[in-house]
């Protein structure tokens, strides 16, 4: 019997568990695939010789992160005629068109379950399960790190540098959170969910993305009063002809399936006319369970099962987006602040469906909720708010997300 040969590229937190996972699971794979597994070579920094992995391995598993080498390596194993399997969510958010090109060329298959939203199957319900369907939205929560920070804030009603520190101690964050708290993280992989959503070359700089940063106290004390949940939200829509791709905070409903996500989870909910809506939700990061997702892409691969990603179709970026939002306002309590604020409010045709005050004199806020209007006129508003010389501080804005479910 033939085995199955694995060139693995990488050997840190999850290629240990994937060759720890493959051993374990070895007898199962043989069941389903017709062959045994076997690592036929690790490259690292001090180990291994990507050319001697390459010509010994059937399927090769990219697992070293990184772009320029990551897709050296990968390109020329399509090239050679091997399958390959990756989780580097930043390769394929700029780099993907390259290599699913490649792929289809050379008749080989790419797995890349592991790139977004660890052991939940949202890669393989929009390759395959939804690949008749035509999908109108995809929200996510994409990012167990900055979950776990606003998860955090609202359980304990600690400050934002409290959960961060907290999720470096538990391992959610590095010492460098700054691709998980920008941002940036779960724009690579809302990149590649519209890419296979929407057959649509999204690269990830068509993506605009907000982090957490900014979020404060006085953000979670207003969801906590209003019952709302306040999460980093990955949108990618349909809109008027185009496709719009953004990450942002937004305030979410009860009746929305991703309020009720906590903790590290992640979770992608799919909305289209035929289906209504689904949702997925699990561990989103972990070297075990992201090396499940990977063994799972190389049985796809050894079956010959796994779908190749079809060629795109261009499509306009759209970027001004309607929707309402969250102000929140540092002022002076004077006679005629609020209406001097509804003014230049007014005059970008935004309208205020609820104010509250809180405190007085010097040190007075105002909490307000805009009904949907597009960005750019909000945007408008605030600038001109931001001049006025009762307005002690940048205003701050957040989307609020008013669909529900039942």
């Amino acid at each position: 019997m033939t085995p199955l040969r694995i060139g693995l590229l990488g050997h840190g937190t999850v290629g240990a568990a994937f060759e720890e996972l493959l051993g374990a699971r070895a007898g199962r794979v043989e069941q389903l695939t017709g062959r045994r597994p076997e690592i036929a070579g690790v490259l690292t920094r001090t180990r291994g010789d990507f050319d001697e992995i390459l010509a010994r391995s059937d399927v090769v598993v990219e697992l070293i992160g990184g772009v320029d080498d990551a897709l050296r390596y990968l390109r020329a194993a399509l090239e050679s005629g091997c399958d390959v399997v990756t989780a580097n969510k930043q390769l394929l958010s700029r780099h993907g068109e390259e290599l699913w090109q490649l792929s289809r060329e050379r008749g080989r298959s790419i797995g890349f379950e592991a790139a977004v939203a660890g052991v939940v199957p949202a890669i393989r319900v929009l390759r395959e399960a939804l690949a008749g369907t035509q999908i109108e939205r995809v929200h996510g929560i994409v990012n167990g790190t900055t979950n776990f920070i606003l998860s955090e804030m609202t359980r304990t009603a600690c400050s934002y540098e409290a959960a961060l520190a907290e999720a470096q101690r538990l391992g959610y964050a590095e010492s460098d959170p700054s691709d998980d708290v920008g941002g940036s993280d779960a724009a690579a992989k809302m990149a590649i969910l519209a890419r296979l959503a929407f057959d649509a070359p999204i690269h990830i700089d068509d993506v605009r993305f907000e982090g957490i940063e900014q979020i404060t106290q006085d953000d979670i004390g207003y969801a906590r009063a209003l019952g709302l949940a306040l999460k980093l939200i990955g949108t990618a829509e349909r809109i008027d002809g185009g496709i719009s791709v953004r990450v942002h905070p937004a305030f979410l409903y009860a009746g929305h399936p991703l309020a009720s996500v906590g903790g590290s989870f992640n979770a992608v909910t799919v909305e289209a006319e035929a289906i209504t809506e689904i949702t997925m939700s699990g561990p989103g990061a972990g070297g075990t369970q992201t090396a499940s997702a990977v063994l799972a892409d190389v049985i796809a691969a050894a079956s010959g099962t796994q779908r190749p990603v079809p060629a795109a179709v261009s499509v306009p970026i759209i970027e001004d987006v309607t929707s309402a939002f969250y102000l929140h306002l540092r002022v002076i309590d004077r006679p005629g602040v609020l209406a001097r604020i509804a003014q230049c409010l007014g005059e970008e045709e935004a309208s205020i469906k609820s104010v509250v005050q809180r405190g007085l004199g010097e040190h007075a806020q105002l909490v307000m909720v805009i009904h949907p209007l597009p960005e750019s006129r909000l945007r408008a508003a605030l600038g001109a708010i931001a001049e006025l010389d009762v307005v002690q501080a940048p205003p701050r804005a957040i989307r609020v997300i008013e669909e529900e479910f039942e």
